[in-house]
């Protein structure tokens, strides 16, 4: 588990899509070898990060089926962007799993971006 560690989910809002605020931890130990000097968001955290934040959202554990189409657009450091916004839409696809298409965001530049498809654990 990432959350309250990696990062924080300071607000959350739900109109068309889901809006999170969320702090980045640039202290956490994951920096020291991601990289040293130069703090970049590893991808694996980042789909780790909107994992949890689904399950916050929806009240149940989560597994990963798929992960359709993860795009890493810009380098996510922490130091620079501490705060992010995480913006997703669900949705149950036909076959009951549920689809959270995302993107994490500060500002006008978006780091990276998740369609993916999870089954209750």
């Amino acid at each position: 588990m990432l959350i309250n560690d990696f990062f924080t989910i300071k607000d959350i809002q739900n109109a068309e899509k889901y809006i999170i605020s969320i702090e980045l931890n640039p202290k956490h130990k994951v920096y020291q070898g991601h990289f040293p000097g130069n703090p970049v968001a590893p991808g694996v955290c980042l789909t780790q990060m909107v994992q949890e934040t689904v399950e916050q959202v929806i009240g149940k554990k989560l597994t990963m089926v798929s992960g359709d189409n993860l795009k890493f657009t810009a380098v996510l450091n922490p130091e620079i962007n501490p705060n992010v916004i995480l913006t997703f839409s669900l949705k149950t696809k036909d076959n009951g799993l549920l689809q959270a298409d995302g993107t994490v965001s500060a500002g006008e530049t978006s780091f990276f971006s998740i369609k993916a498809s999870y089954k209750e654990s």
